[in-house]
């Protein structure tokens, strides 16, 4: 009979096994770590030049008629 935990047995390499689930798991750890940041990062805000009162006008007409003439930055 042949021992089963013998050198030279062409069973599957365990060592190697091992080794490709490891890459597999820190290749996938390292995937959801970019997404999570990805995902999370801030998105921040902007500045528009929306006239002002538009908030409070029942439609885009009224917030124009009720704009000021010069906004912010002036008239050019």
């Amino acid at each position: 009979m042949r021992d089963p935990n013998a050198l030279g047995q062409h069973g599957p390499d365990h060592a190697l096994i091992g080794g490709v689930v490891a890459v597999v798991v820190f290749v996938t750890l390292c995937l959801i770590i970019v997404l999570g940041r990805y995902l999370a990062r801030h998105k921040g805000t902007y500045l528009t030049n929306e006239a002002k009162g538009a908030d409070d006008a029942p439609d885009a007409d009224t917030a124009i008629i009720n704009a000021d003439a010069c906004p912010e930055y002036g008239c050019r």
